[in-house]
Order: structure tokens, then C-alpha cells, then sequence
């Protein structure tokens, strides 16, 4: 049989599993896609036949323009969310995504994890940004998707003093790994039914470029885009940017 605890043993016993579930919460509310406990972030809206393509990581020439021309043929919208650094490397491919009607987002300026940086840090990484992209199409910048999910009540306050809205996503290609765009699609596939079951709209997570540099091959996702785009004809369901949610 157990010895019974000491009160003293009790009371450390407990107060490590409060730490513990305290960190887990922490940790979920910093870097899960659907936490709201930090703030409201836009994930989707209540039409299940409403889905948003969102790409991060670009501009990134070997994979943005063959998007471009490929949503052009299906006359569909997304959202291409920018590191600031590879917007003033490629200012004629942002320039193209603006004039094709495409919602641009801020997706900071070296794609940092910013729930680790400083408050000044993270206020950099947001306007720095936002700069880049606003010198460039010459239009406001509204919507801000920060690096892998990550955020922290500071990330909010910043945002907020930039005018941005932190927008998140409820299904996720997984293409950055070298996968094949079946794979990709399968994975977006999960997050649609999910959704759907959810009575939600669909953000699906995609990458048309890499937070290390331009030049990564991003055709996997543009051949998964193309299927989607497809699917999307046949069943109805309508292509739309962030900023139909909020």
C-alpha cells in the first residue's frame, strides 16, 4: 500500500500539476490555430460552402506566378500573406498580386517565432512589414498571419497598433514537407470535412514560397491548387479572401 503524502508533499504535488497545466494551456493558447484565449483571430465563417486559399511565405518567383496564372484561369481569389524581406527582393510579383485582386496579409519581416521576441522586436517585425508591402502596391495593409500560428498578448497589442487583424486557419496542406500534391490535397481534405461537420468555411494553409529564401519548389502545392480548384467547380463552393470574415 502507498505511503499517504505529507501535507508539505501534497501541496508540491499539486502546485506542479497546476505549472503543468498551466503550461499546456500556455501553450495552446500561443500556438494552437484555433485558440481565442490570447484574443480573437479570424479563422473562417459559418458558410460551409465558403473556403479561402491562403499562401505564405512568397513572393517567391518560381512558385507565385504559376499561381497567379492558375487561379486567373478559375477566376478565383486568395490571400498571399509576405515576409517583408523577399517583398522588397521581388516588388514586380507583389505588384502582380495586387492588381490581380488578391488580398495581401503582413507575415512579418523575417518570419521570426514571435511569441519569443521582445515587444520593441515583435512592433519591428509587424511595421517593417507592412512598410515593405504598402510602399509597393501603394494600398493599406489590414491582416497579419504570424509565423507558425505563434502569439502572445504582446503580438495582439502590435497588431493593433498597425490597424492589423490576426488571422489564423482550420485546414493545413502540410506542404511544406516534400510531399507529393496528393498528399497535400488528402491533408486539406480532412481539414474541408471537418468544417463541414462544424457548419464552419474552410482556411486552408498553403505555402507558394519558404521562410529560408526565394527559390523553393513549390509546384507540388500549385499541382494540389489546380485539383482543388477543380473540386471546388464541381461541388459549388466558393473561393473567397480572409476579409469576407472580419
Amino acid at each position: 500500500m502507498p505511503t499517504p503524502l505529507t501535507p508539505m508533499e501534497a501541496t508540491l504535488a499539486a502546485t506542479a500539476a497546476l505549472a503543468v497545466t498551466a503550461g499546456l494551456t500556455l501553450t495552446y493558447a500561443a500556438l494552437s490555430p484555433g485558440s481565442q484565449l490570447f484574443g480573437h483571430t479570424i479563422i473562417a465563417g459559418t458558410d460551409p460552402t465558403q473556403v479561402a486559399l491562403t499562401y505564405d511565405d512568397g513572393p517567391n518567383d518560381v512558385a507565385t506566378d504559376g499561381l497567379l496564372d492558375l487561379l486567373a484561369r478559375h477566376n478565383a481569389r486568395a490571400t498571399f500573406f509576405m515576409i517583408g524581406r523577399f517583398v522588397r527582393q521581388r516588388p514586380e510579383i507583389v505588384r502582380r498580386v495586387h492588381a490581380a485582386g488578391h488580398l495581401i496579409g503582413n507575415h512579418t519581416d523575417t518570419h521570426p517565432w514571435l511569441s519569443f521576441l521582445s515587444a520593441r522586436a515583435i512592433r519591428e517585425e509587424l511595421r517593417a512589414c507592412n512598410q515593405a508591402i504598402e510602399d509597393t502596391i501603394g494600398a493599406p495593409i489590414h491582416y497579419l498571419r504570424p509565423p507558425h500560428g505563434a502569439r502572445r498578448p504582446m503580438v495582439f497589442r502590435a497588431a493593433a497598433e498597425l490597424g492589423l487583424k490576426i488571422v489564423q486557419w482550420n485546414a493545413m496542406g502540410y506542404d511544406w514537407q516534400p510531399i507529393s500534391p496528393d498528399r497535400i490535397v488528402a491533408n486539406v481534405t480532412r481539414g474541408l470535412d471537418r468544417g463541414r461537420r462544424n457548419h464552419t468555411g474552410a482556411n486552408i494553409l498553403l505555402h507558394d514560397g519558404h521562410q529560408q529564401g526565394i527559390g523553393t519548389d513549390r509546384s507540388a502545392t500549385i499541382q494540389a491548387t489546380a485539383t482543388l480548384l477543380e473540386r471546388f467547380a464541381r461541388e459549388g463552393t466558393r473561393t473567397v479572401t480572409v476579409d469576407a470574415w472580419g
